[in-house]
């Protein structure tokens, strides 16, 4: 006992100097190129005045709740960004949940039906078009909001970074395959590594936030200039959508149109704060990593060059490798190059305030998520069964102080 226990201060000692070990080694960090989080919700630390400013002007648009006068549906799942991304803070993650569906066939082949798997559950008045899910769906999943905590860190994270993670072929034997989504980016027409969104399927936060203003909110902008069309039936959309596509518009007074706002909202978002941290919680990490999790959740990443300084070649800790794995909780549907079976590993960071768990919430306890890990995480899970209530009580301390 006397001996774990020196091993945990010693532990804590490295940590607090800033020395973090990854799958790729160890590195020394000083103290002011670590990133760490104020309070769930609040602004990157040491941004300028400007860009204070801007995340304001973004969070005013995130938060806004949008009418059918200013493009809202006609068919929609949200009237605002915020409505599902609010829990612990605004920025966060929510229980609402969207629909896809498709049909699902032999070898891992999807078929979308009408050109796209999404299903939204609201229409504007006077509800003449429906969104409903054709019979012929054999697939039909459900995904929750992810947070956003943080998010100008995670793209600012260069492209090599995470392909040096990438393990098709499980060459080190360890089972564990992460795949990066290669992708052309809407925002910039290059080829980028996606890691946003349950299938990592965009790279950048302003095609991750105009895709779900399309998506979730139905209102077209320069990136998604189309409507989602129920049932492949464009012409019954355009019966009923008085705004001229794309809705989304520059604003005289700024300059920036809603998807800028939204785009400088999550990057200047700060990540979320960690608990206070003791001896349990530190063997709760040694246990993390004996268990074989950071393979996946790999701790740390260093951001590359950002425009924004306080983004500038930082040091993070999200917990995620933001790679597309089979773990045995698919969704079955297919997303760019995003398989039915593979999802992309979440970061756990802000994990605490994220229940129900897993990308449907079909976990209700962390307890459970775990448990349910099988296929490249079998080893992994097999390992946490095998530990003592003990030390599964200090690994939970030490998940629920992310």
């Amino acid at each position: 006992m006397l001996e774990k226990f020196r091993i945990s201060i010693l532990f804590l000692t490295i940590f607090v100097a800033g020395l973090q070990i990854t799958r790729s080694g160890a590195f020394a960090v000083g103290p002011d190129e670590i990133v760490t989080g104020n309070e769930f919700g609040e602004p990157l630390k040491d941004i300028t005045a400007t860009e204070f400013e801007l995340f304001r002007l973004g969070m005013d648009d995130f938060t806004e709740v949008e009418t059918a006068d200013e493009g809202l549906g006609p068919l929609f799942n949200g009237r605002s960004c915020a409505q599902c991304h609010s829990i612990p803070a605004v920025g966060g993650s929510s229980t609402v949940m969207e629909v896809r569906a498709g049909v699902g066939q032999e070898y891992g082949a999807f078929e979308e039906l009408f050109g796209n798997s999404l299903y939204h559950m609201f229409s504007i008045p006077p509800h003449r078009v429906q969104n409903l899910i054709p019979q012929q769906a054999n697939v039909v999943a459900h995904r929750k909001s992810v947070q956003l905590f943080g998010a100008g860190l995670i793209e600012a994270i260069p492209d090599e970074a995470l392909l040096a993670l990438e393990d098709a072929q499980d060459r080190d034997g360890d089972g564990v395959s992460g795949r990066a989504h290669r992708l052309v980016d809407k925002a910039s027409g290059q080829l980028r590594i996606g890691r946003f969104g349950w299938k990592a399927q965009q790279a950048t936060l302003l095609a991750f936030g105009a895709e779900a203003y399309r998506d979730e909110m139905g209102i077209t902008n320069a990136l998604f200039p189309d409507e989602v069309c129920p049932g492949g039936d464009c012409d019954a959309i355009r019966l009923v959508d008085a705004v001229r596509d794309p809705e989304d518009r520059l604003d005289r007074n700024t300059g920036l149109r809603g998807i800028d706002n939204f785009e400088n909202f999550m990057r200047l978002l700060g990540p979320p704060p960690r608990a206070a941290i003791n001896a349990e919680i530190v063997r709760g990490e040694q246990l993390f990593q004996y268990v074989g999790c950071h393979s996946c959740h790999v701790p740390s990443f260093k951001s590359g060059p950002s425009p924004v300084k306080a983004l500038s070649f930082k040091q993070f800790f999200p917990y995620g490798d933001f790679l597309l794995h089979d773990i045995g909780t698919g969704d079955g549907i297919r997303q760019g190059e995003g398989g039915p079976e593979e999802i992309r590993t979440p970061p756990l960071w802000g994990v605490r305030f994220r229940a129900p768990f897993l990308h449907n919430g079909s976990a209700p306890t962390i307890k459970r998520a775990i448990e349910m890990h099988r296929a490249e995480a079998e080893s992994s899970r097999e390992r946490y069964e095998r530990l003592s209530q003990m030390d599964k009580d200090a690994l939970f301390a030490f998940l629920n102080s992310l």
